[in-house]
């Protein structure tokens, strides 16, 4: 059973970002749950949502990180995706406007890990948001996704490319979901630039900042012209806004 923790703080933006950077016009608040909110991303992202006036709830498995997400701005709320059923997921989806899959395996996790989390964790977040009829549904995958398996190498990178590109196939069947999936880069924890080069269509691979691929998806939350989209993203000089506006 999912368990919610309350009390959060407002937090101050990352460095380099601001409110405005991210809404050019006012819009209502919404409320968003976060797959994976814990990680570096999350945190990120959590800090932007809350400065902009929207909810962020974190799902995490770990109790002793709910403080953390307080300090961000957000709710924690425990739910351990690999083990969690849809009933429950959806019900801590259900009256959110949005859902993002932000969760993953991590460095140092084996193949089938891989698989539980960056595949079926996505698969069981969706399933949910479908169920609570949460429609927008962002999803951060990565380069590689969706090309041809390497079949030599680490197997753990071998195991997570697999599971994001069925992950990613699984959530363009889906007709009840408004969903974008995000490819960014090679991620930095280096501070947020504002800029970046985002596309449709497959571009050089680089690098990008977590604090940037959190703004982007801030802003993709609101961007209803970049549904259904397969979204690669690295570095680059466009400022944000106009860079998700103008696809």
């Amino acid at each position: 059973m999912a368990e919610m923790i309350p009390g959060a703080g407002m937090p101050a933006l990352p460095s380099g970002l601001s409110v405005v950077d991210l809404r050019e016009e006012p819009t209502m608040p919404q409320k968003v749950v976060i797959a994976g909110g814990h990680g570096q991303i999350a945190a990120h992202l959590i800090r932007l949502l809350a400065a902009r006036g929207d909810a962020a709830t974190a799902l995490i498995r770990n109790p002793d990180h709910a403080a953390d997400v307080q300090a961000w701005g957000g709710q924690p709320l425990v739910l351990d995706l690999e083990s969690a059923d849809v009933r429950t997921v959806a019900d801590a989806l259900t009256g959110s406007d949005a859902a993002v899959f932000a969760a993953g395996a991590g460095p140092g996790s084996g193949p089938a890990r891989k698989d539980t989390v960056d595949r079926a964790a996505a698969v069981l977040l969706a399933d949910a948001a479908e169920h609570a009829q949460v429609r927008r549904f962002i999803q951060i995958s990565a380069f590689g996704a969706g090309e041809p398996a390497p079949t030599e190498g680490d197997e753990s990178w071998i195991a997570y490319v697999i599971a994001k590109t069925a992950a990613e196939q699984d959530l363009r069947a889906r007709g009840g979901l408004d969903w974008t999936i995000l490819r960014p880069g090679l991620l930095t924890d280096q501070e947020p630039t504002g800029s970046v080069t985002l596309s449709a269509s497959r571009i050089e691979r680089g690098s990008v900042t977590r604090a940037d691929v959190a703004a982007v998806t801030a802003e993709l939350l609101t961007a209803p012209n970049t549904v259904h989209d397969i979204l690669f993203l690295t570095e680059g000089a466009i400022p944000i806004t106009r860079a998700v506006h103008a696809l």
